[in-house]
């Protein structure tokens, strides 16, 4: 029953910056040039903002204190052109981000710029809950295919995790304290320093939350609990100065992940539960030989999943008892260099190395009898080898140009290349133009390739994507705005083919998708303390399926609004207080689940809704000691996410940091 199930639901799923246009504010840099700003998500190497041409927001780290009560889904949701769906229902519900209205597995997640996947999952793309926000310095979002710098996954775009940085002191002690709705508590310590040779970081966050009943249930004489959640998360870095140009800096990060599950939509649990392991060990070099500079990263990522349902509570689901275990390992070796070649022109070559494996086992039972499946490191495993290289020319004229190319050399289905054109044109340091036009990929999944339903004939997802925009700055900054537009093509997607006469499933290349929208926001400086930022976004796309022997195209961007706008006012209201005030507005969606009792697929529509949040902060001791208070969903909005599932209403949370 379990396996019809899954076959039910993956046919369901198959046909399924704001930050960075923000004025300065006292606490943050004081250059006040956002133009010089210096990211590094968008080349490999530090570079400024006004050099590059690719569209770029960033999430500064005082945003992120600025959060109160929210988590790394609620942060990323406020931006332009990201929707996470199922960050704002139940804590330990899963974050489903689409970025642009492209599939969950269509942007990559990268930490400090190293790729991280999921080598257990079905799409292979890693968890954001895995990330305690307290951990985080700060968030490079990068849109558009950058799949020629970064491989596999990043079709939509890359967002770049930075985690916390060391001080400039010897020793420096930072933490928070705060309570709120559903009996939820939060609390981060951690500790860094520096001296002449070496620096060290080191942080611990712990956040339990009684939570809400994940699921809306339809049965009215079935009990049903609040879902809990429990978090616990450990950073810790290391760098070493072993020469005049030579920096090493070893990391190891750890997260785990306990929380309650109900069923599926309308469809409540009573002992359903789950837990999540994650590790990701390494270490960042550095080379410097005069103007040259060179990186060698190495990163290794481990992640557990296990899911247990005994239902002896209540069986509302398939089976009197399930049990899954998924693990997922993943070593990955980056070595690239950055050259000037002469002062207008840089170029950056590479090459990285993927090692997949994967340990998977699952067993259910149920009135139709047991049922079990079993696969082992030694037949879910593939190998990836890329060779990149990017030129970045800049001229005087204000003339920027960017292009590169990638090899993937992929152990199951070949080779694969791809590439990247990007102009941009600076004028009188106010207008920026810019257009994009590349190429990128996605690899199949362990699981896709090898499974039951594997197909090891699988070609990579390849998409085309064009876009073009106009970026202006006023004088000081007071005012910023941004206005993209983009297409994005992708072929060969893989679906999941299940035939209704056989009862045999199997993942194949067949699907089109189109995707196209716009993205507008800005930003104004009101008062030298006071700062406004809007946003708009609008997406739409369509898939091209074959039923039978006709094409069949319709609009498909399930859970994803068309249309999505924000607006944020900041007041640093004297030196002490600060308040900010946020609304956001998402428009319709599409959606479609599957009723349990019947296995048909159930098309619905979810209505728009908005949400009021207001936070406020207010220092002591000079800024070390902030007690803040964060009111989300003031009007306590009646919304839904997904078809099924409830949302938080009014929840409000409270609490202090310090740095010492």
């Amino acid at each position: 029953m379990k396996k019809r199930f899954f076959v039910v639901a993956a046919i369901i799923i198959s046909s399924q910056l704001q930050a960075q246009l923000v004025p300065i504010l006292p606490e943050q840099d004081s250059s006040g040039n956002l133009l010089d700003e210096v990211v590094f998500t968008a080349n490999k190497y530090s570079n400024k903002t006004s050099l590059t041409g690719k569209v770029l927001t960033v999430v500064s780290r005082q945003q992120l204190e600025r959060s109160g009560g929210k988590d790394l889904s609620q942060i990323l949701t406020e931006q332009a052109g990201i929707y996470i769906n199922g960050a704002n229902s139940n804590p330990g519900k899963d974050k489903s981000l689409y970025l642009r209205g492209a599939r969950v597995d269509h942007t990559l997640i990268t930490i400090d710029g190293v790729p991280v996947y999921d080598a257990s999952g079905i799409g292979g793309n890693f968890d954001i809950r895995n990330m305690a926000i307290d951990n985080i310095e700060r968030i490079e979002i990068l849109k558009g295919s950058q799949s020629t710098l970064y491989g596999s996954d990043a079709i939509a775009g890359v967002i770049n995790i930075i985690t916390k940085k060391i001080t400039d002191k010897k020793l420096n002690a930072s933490g928070i304290l705060s309570y709120g709705s559903n009996q939820t508590f939060r609390t981060n310590a951690g500790v860094s320093g520096k001296n002449k040779m070496m620096d060290y970081n080191v942080g611990y966050t712990f956040l339990n939350t009684k939570g809400i009943n994940e699921a809306i249930s339809n049965n009215s004489l079935i009990a049903f609990d609040k879902d809990g959640y429990r978090q616990n998360s450990v950073q810790a870095g290391l760098g070493i100065k072993a020469g005049q140009h030579i920096r090493i800096q070893p990391y190891i990060r750890y997260n785990k992940l306990d929380g309650a599950l109900d069923q599926g939509a309308f469809t409540d649990e009573l002992d359903y539960t789950y837990q999540q392991k994650s590790m990701q060990a390494g270490v960042r070099n550095e080379f410097g030989f005069g103007k040259l500079k060179f990186y060698l990263l190495y990163n290794y990522n481990n992640i557990n999943r296990k899911y247990i349902d005994d239902s002896t509570k209540s069986r509302n689901g398939f089976d009197i008892y399930s049990r899954g275990n998924y693990k997922g390992r993943e070593h990955f070796l980056d070595a690239y260099v950055y050259v000037p070649l002469k002062n207008s022109v840089k170029l950056t070559a590479g090459v990285d190395y993927r090692n997949s494996n994967s340990d998977q086992e699952y067993l259910s039972i149920s009135s139709y009898g047991p049922y079990s499946s079993k696969y082992a490191k030694d037949s879910l495993h593939q190998n990836q080898l890329g060779l990149y290289a990017a030129l970045n020319l800049v001229t005087n004229s204000g003339f920027s140009f960017e292009t590169g190319t990638r090899l993937n050399i992929h152990s199951e289905y070949g080779n694969h290349e791809v590439f990247n054109f990007n102009p941009s044109f600076l004028i009188h340091k106010k207008w920026k133009l810019f257009a994009n036009f590349s190429s990128a990929y996605r690899t199949p999944s362990l699981y896709q390739l090898f499974s039951e339903y594997g197909n090891k004939n699988l070609r990579p997802e390849v998409a085309i994507t064009t876009e073009g925009g106009l970026q202006y700055f006023s004088t000081n900054n007071k005012i910023t705005a941004r206005a993209v537009i983009f297409n994005r093509n992708v072929k060969d997607v893989i679906f999941f083919y299940f035939n209704s006469s056989t009862f045999q499933s199997q993942y194949i290349n067949q699907d089109k998708q189109k995707d196209h929208g716009i993205e507008l926001e800005a930003s104004w400086l009101l008062s030298k303390n006071t700062t406004l930022k809007a946003f708009y976004n609008y997406v739409s796309g369509e898939i091209t399926t074959k039923q039978g022997s006709k094409d069949t195209t319709y609009f498909n961007l399930l859970r994803r609004p068309k249309n999505n706008f924000g607006v944020t006012i900041g007041s640093q209201v004297y030196e002490r207080l600060y308040i900010s005030s946020n609304l956001q507005a998402v428009g319709e969606r599409k959606d479609a689940y599957s009723d349990a009792q019947t296995f048909q697929t159930i098309n619905t529509k979810l209505k728009s809704y908005t949400l009021w949040d207001v936070y406020a902060e207010y220092s002591f001791l000079k800024k070390k000691l902030k007690v803040f208070a964060d009111l989300r969903n003031i009007t306590n909005s009646k919304y839904t996410e997904a078809s099924g599932f409830n949302t938080l209403g009014f929840n409000v949370y409270t609490g202090i940091r310090f740095t010492f």
